[in-house]
C-alpha cells in the first residue's frame, strides 16, 4: 500500500482469498484492505494517537439518510454530550479532492450539524471549522486536540 503523509502504525494484516485484510481496531474484525480504507485506518490511529480523541466516541461507516437514501459517514467523531463534533470523508490516495467532496460531506453535515469537517486522500487533508451563521466553513491548518 502506498506511503501516507500520516505517522504510520503497526497495522494487523492478513490474506485471505486473494485479498488482503486489515484489522479494524473499531469494529474488531478484519476487513477488506482497499485503498480507501487504508486512508481511514491511519486517519483513524492519528486521531486516536496522536489527536487523543477517545476509541469510545469514534463510529465508523456511521449511517444516516439523506432525500430518502442510506448513506454512511466514513469517521464520525461525537463530544462528550454524543453529539456528532467531526466527520472525516476519506478517499483513495489517487482521488484528487474536489469541491464535489467539500458538497458531499457538507450535505451530511445538514443532517449532523457537526462543527468540523475534514477531508482526506491520506496525503492532502483539508479541515474545516463550520460557521453556521455564515453557512460556510473556515479552513484550519490542524484539527484541534481533544479536550
Amino acid at each position: 500500500m502506498q506511503k501516507l503523509n500520516l505517522p504510520t502504525y503497526p497495522f494487523k494484516l492478513k490474506s485471505n482469498e486473494n485479498k488482503t485484510l486489515i484489522f479494524d481496531k473499531l469494529r474488531k474484525k478484519n476487513v477488506v484492505l482497499t485503498p480507501e480504507e487504508w486512508v481511514r485506518q491511519h486517519f483513524v490511529m492519528y486521531l486516536i494517537e496522536e489527536k487523543k480523541y477517545p476509541v469510545s466516541l469514534i463510529a465508523i461507516e456511521k449511517q444516516l439518510t439523506i432525500n430518502n437514501r442510506k448513506k454512511r459517514t466514513d469517521i464520525l467523531i461525537f463530544n462528550a454530550q454524543g453529539n456528532p463534533d467531526i466527520i472525516v470523508e476519506c478517499k483513495a490516495p489517487k482521488i484528487k479532492i474536489t469541491q464535489d467532496t467539500f458538497d458531499q460531506i457538507a450535505r451530511y453535515n445538514l443532517k449532523l450539524n457537526a462543527n468540523y469537517l475534514i477531508v482526506t486522500n491520506g496525503l492532502e487533508h483539508f479541515y474545516c471549522k463550520m460557521d453556521f451563521e455564515n453557512e460556510t466553513y473556515i479552513f484550519l491548518k490542524e484539527i484541534p486536540n481533544y479536550k
